[in-house]
């Protein structure tokens, strides 16, 4: 499932008060964009990219979970069974396995920016990181379990758990120096695979631990309340090690200037090359970094989904290259292409910034949407199921992938405008509990 929901919190806490002239955070695009306006702009572009890649794998997560709501009578498996997978359904997983990657990378990269503000001194992240971490874990827990299946049978540790937990476990490891910080968090993402072999039975002292840290699994199996881990926390304590290590990339400094910027660019785009080339020779020797070997299929089409069917609970450090070198290419792209729109009357740029205002719309206020889009989805499955009844066993659902991608779509139009309400409330906003959401 999906969630950096928690950093947009942090990163926009850098930003000084007059960017509220900024194209991206304006309420209303202008069709026109003064000389002298752009230039201001331009070091603030970083955070706006950020918010922009949140708000796309935002959508993206809300595709997977319509999918969950309305499709999950064709359950996938992790790794995927290419036997039984679609094109359409394998493509929509695949573009899904983005959004945690991104939410926990981002998360670190935006603790960083809230100790190392663009104006005045340093400050510690340790007390933020803190109270946030462990308010997200007691939302899953309260808030977004329920949302899930309407009842509380069963308690999913998912995502937002997971962000929480190495949220918790940065602030611990906050005054390390960067070098052993990203020396421990590459040595997690690069060395976790070893650990597959390793296992524990229920009746092991471990057992549990273990459960929380690498394997899926039940902590508490059988009672009135079952306790399931569906997202491993380990490896994902390595990527936000490695976020907050790659903070001063995106460096928030008062007088940036496009050549910053375009050496922020090709750090971005030698790490997403260094990501790619490195999947490309792991996996495609089968070296290592994927517990399942691919395999030749009957035309290239199947060859690609082997290759890229990748397992994610907990992640392989190929899922890792390959999710984490795409958002280092989307960053780049967003930043070059969307952060403004250029000069009056190129209405190409005019259109591609609008796009980039609506996806930062989304990447604003990612936990509000989060929560909203699940009561929604919940909502729309009951109604549905009420009035047309099971269709698919026990489950009410769509008979192709293609409705899925039709009520996404027109979930991100309905829920645009209060995502677009809250972001303008929640800046304005001087309640300390909003600026949680």
């Amino acid at each position: 499932m999906s969630s950096n929901i928690s950093s947009s919190n942090i990163s926009r806490s850098n930003i000084s008060s007059n960017i509220c002239s900024n194209i991206n955070t304006r309420p209303e695009l202008p069709s026109g964009f003064a000389e002298q306006e752009l230039s201001r702009s331009i070091g603030r572009s970083r955070i706006n990219s950020i918010d922009m890649m949140r708000g796309l794998v935002m959508l993206i997560m809300l595709l997977d979970h319509v999918r969950e709501r309305f499709f999950l009578h064709m359950q996938v498996s992790d790794p995927m069974d290419l036997s039984s997978t679609s094109w359409g359904l394998f493509l929509s997983r695949f573009a899904a396995h983005f959004c945690a990657p991104v939410f926990v990378f981002l998360t670190g990269v935006s603790a960083w920016l809230y100790a190392n503000r663009s104006h005045g001194l340093p400050r510690s992240a340790r007390a933020f990181l803190i109270k946030r971490g462990l308010f997200l874990i007691a939302l899953e827990i309260v808030v977004i379990n329920i949302s899930w299946m309407g009842n509380y049978h069963t308690l999913w540790l998912q995502v937002i758990w997971v962000i929480g937990l190495s949220m918790l476990t940065l602030a611990a490891l906050i005054n390390l120096p960067r070098p052993w910080m990203a020396f421990l968090g590459l040595a997690i993402v690069f060395g976790h695979n070893l650990l597959t072999p390793i296992g524990f039975q229920p009746s092991e002292w471990a057992y549990g631990l273990w459960n929380i840290l690498h394997d899926r699994g039940y902590l508490i199996s059988e009672g009135a309340l079952k306790i399931k881990v569906s997202y491993p926390a380990l490896p994902w304590m390595g990527v936000i090690l490695l976020g907050y290590v790659a903070g001063p990339i995106f460096s928030q400094k008062p007088n940036a200037n496009p050549l910053e910027a375009s050496q922020r660019q090709q750090t971005l785009l030698k790490l997403g090359i260094s990501c790619w080339v490195l999947f490309a020779l792991l996996r495609g020797f089968n070296i290592y970094g994927e517990t399942l070997p691919w395999q030749a299929g009957a035309h290239l089409g199947e060859t690609l989904m082997s290759v890229l069917n990748l397992t994610k609970y907990p992640p392989s450090l190929s899922f890792l290259l390959v999710t984490l070198g795409g958002m280092f290419f989307c960053l780049v792209v967003f930043e070059r292409h969307f952060s403004s729109a250029g000069k009056a009357g190129e209405s190409g740029s005019e259109r591609l910034a609008r796009v980039g205002h609506g996806l930062s719309v989304f990447g604003s206020v990612p936990m509000f949407f989060y929560i909203l889009h699940l009561y929604v989805l919940l909502l729309l499955y009951t109604l549905a199921k009420f009035i047309f009844g099971a269709n698919h066993g026990e489950y009410f659902g769509v008979s192709n992938m293609g409705w899925v991608w039709f009520i996404a779509g027109v979930l991100v139009i309905a829920l645009y405008y209060p995502v677009k309400r809250f972001s303008e409330y929640k800046k304005h906003s001087t309640q300390a509990w909003i600026k949680y959401l």
